[in-house]
C-alpha cells in the first residue's frame, strides 16, 4: 500500500477534516493506527519526488504482526527519508516468510520481514528452500521483535514443568500450528533438535492460534504451541479461561542449547511475571529473531539511512505494535541467521555494537 503523508492527511484523509476516529473508520486498523502515531510523533513530511528511490517491504497477512509493523516501518521511512534523502517504502502484504524469501530473490521486494528460521533455511537452502538453493543474497539489517515459543499444557502433563513433559506427552493430541506454517515448522526443528519426531510423536490438530486456545479450552488437545511476540493474545485467553488449568513450560539452559541445535537462532527468553493472568513468576523459555531482511543489492548508504532512522525513532515503532518494545541496540544482531547487510554492519558498528564474525559480509 502506497500512503503517502502532507499536511497530516493519508490518501486524501486529512487528520484535522474527519477527526481521529473518523479516521480509523475510513483506513484498515492496522493502517490508521500508524497514520495516527505518525501525526501524534510529528512524523508528516512531503510528496514524491521524481528522484525518490522506491522500496517494496514484504510483510505478511493484513490480520497477523507483520503487516501492521511493516506499514510502521514504511511509514516511518517515507516521513523521516523521503524529503530528504528520496528514499521512499511501501509495505506489501504477502503469505509470511516463506513467500518473503521468494519476493527478495525475484526482485519484486527489496526488503522483508523474516523469521528467523525461514532465514537459517534460505542461507543454507535447506528445509522448504532446499529447492531454491542457498540465497546468498540475503542480508539482515536488525532483529525487530522476538518470536518467544510458548508452549502450554494442561496442568495433569506438567510434572517438571519444562520441555521434558512435552516430550513425555507422546500418544496426546496436540496443536502446534496449521499445516505448513512457520509455527508448525519451528516446533518441528525444536522437537526434532530435543530427539522427538513431532510428526510420529503426536495426534497434530491443525489450528491457528486462536482455535488452538479454544481447543485447550474444550479438551480437544492436551497442549498447544504459538511462538509470537508476548504477549500472545491466545494464551491471554487461555490462561483467563483455565488459569492454574494450565501450564507454560520451561526451558533449562540444557534444553534451550540442546533446542538450538547449533544454529545460532534460538537463545533463552524471559516471559516477565504479569504477562498472563495468573502468571506471578518468570518463565524461561527460548526464542528466535523475527528480522528486517534486505537484498544485498540495495545501495549501502540506503540502509545505512534505514538502520539509523529505526533506532533514532523506536518509540513511535514501540507506540505501535506492542512486539517492538523490546527492541533494542543491545538485541539488534541476537539470533540473526544472515550476514548483515554492510549498511547495517556500518550502523551497528558506529552505536558500539560487537559483530562476530559470522555476521559479516
Amino acid at each position: 500500500m502506497d500512503m503517502r503523508i502532507d499536511r497530516r492527511c493519508v490518501d486524501g484523509l486529512c487528520i484535522d477534516g474527519l477527526g481521529l476516529n473518523r479516521l480509523r473508520r475510513a483506513l484498515p486498523k492496522a493502517v490508521a493506527a500508524v497514520v495516527v502515531a505518525a501525526v501524534a510523533f510529528g512524523l508528516t513530511g512531503g510528496t514524491a519526488g521524481a528522484q525518490d528511490q522506491n522500496y517494496s517491504l514484504a510483510t505478511g497477512s493484513v490480520g497477523g504482526t507483520y503487516y501492521p509493523v511493516g506499514v510502521a516501518l514504511s511509514t516511518l521511512i517515507k516521513v523521516r527519508l523521503q524529503p530528504q534523502q528520496g528514499i521512499n517504502m511501501s509495505a506489501i502484504n504477502s503469505a509470511g516468510s516463506g513467500e518473503n524469501v521468494r519476493l527478495l530473490r525475484e526482485g519484486t521486494a527489496q526488503l522483508a520481514i523474516l523469521q528467523g528460521l525461514f532465514g537459517f533455511y534460505a542461507v543454507e537452502g535447506s528445509g522448504p528452500m532446499e529447492t531454491d538453493g542457498e540465497q546468498e543474497h540475503l542480508r539482515s539489517v536488525t532483529v525487530l521483535w522476538a518470536n518467544v515459543e510458548h508452549f502450554l499444557v494442561e496442568r495433569q502433563h506438567a510434572t517438571t514443568g519444562t520441555i521434558a513433559d512435552l516430550i513425555e506427552m507422546q500418544g496426546q493430541p496436540m496443536a502446534m500450528g496449521r499445516q505448513n506454517s512457520g509455527t508448525i515448522g519451528s516446533n518441528r526443528m525444536i522437537l526434532g533438535n530435543l530427539g522427538v519426531d513431532m510428526d510420529e510423536a503426536y495426534e497434530l490438530v491443525y489450528l491457528g492460534y486462536g482455535p488452538s486456545a479454544e481447543a485447550l479450552q474444550s479438551g480437544d488437545v492436551a497442549g498447544m504451541s504459538t511462538p509470537a511476540g508476548a504477549p500472545v493474545a491466545a494464551v491471554t485467553r487461555a490462561f483467563a479461561a483455565m488459569g492454574d488449568d494450565i501450564a507454560l513450560l520451561e526451558f533449562t539452559p540444557e534444553q534451550a542449547t540442546e533446542a538450538d541445535g547449533g544454529t545460532g537462532i534460538w537463545s533463552p527468553y524471559v516471559i516477565a511475571a504479569g504477562t498472563y493472568p495468573g502468571l506471578d513468576r518468570e518463565i524461561n523459555t527460548v526464542a528466535q529473531p523475527n528480522f528486517l531482511a534486505a537484498h544485498a543489492d540495495v545501495p549501502e548508504e540506503d540502509i545505512y539511512m534505514i538502520t539509523r532512522t529505526i533506532y533514532e525513532n523506536l518509540p513511535f515503532l514501540q507506540n505501535i505494535h506492542p512486539a517492538t518494545q523490546a527492541m533494542a541496540l543491545e538485541t539488534a544482531i541476537v539470533g540473526l541467521p544472515a550476514p548483515l547487510h554492510p549498511g547495517a554492519l556500518r550502523y551497528l558498528e558506529e552505536k558500539g555494537v560487537e559483530i562476530p564474525d559470522r555476521l559479516r559480509p
